[in-house]
């Protein structure tokens, strides 16, 4: 046999052996990355699930205190509008600089 002869044999057995390496690695690997996968799924699942009840606590404590503004406002009508226009009046002061 001529050196050309056996090179291709040689790059064919390694080219084999490399893919077979591969797809053994790959199939020791997939168990862990699916865990892994699993994992982060569920961290993700639980901080969305975390961040639609923080929002809502925010949503209903904001609904509470503009009911009692209201009611303040409701019952000290004077002292809402001077309330009203002091802030304003900063505002506008802030505003202009």
């Amino acid at each position: 046999m001529s050196h050309a002869t056996i090179a291709p044999e040689l790059g064919s057995s390694t080219t084999d052996r490399l893919a077979s390496m591969a797809h053994e690695t790959i199939d020791r690997v997939t168990p862990t990355a699916s865990r892994a996968e699993n994992e982060v799924r569920g961290a993700a699942t639980r901080a969305a699930d975390s961040a639609k009840l923080m929002q809502e606590h925010a949503v209903a404590a904001a609904e509470e205190n503009f009911r009692k503004v209201r009611s303040y406002a409701e019952s000290n009508p004077l002292i809402a509008a001077g309330i009203a226009f002091a802030a304003g009046a900063l505002l506008s002061a802030l505003v202009r600089r």
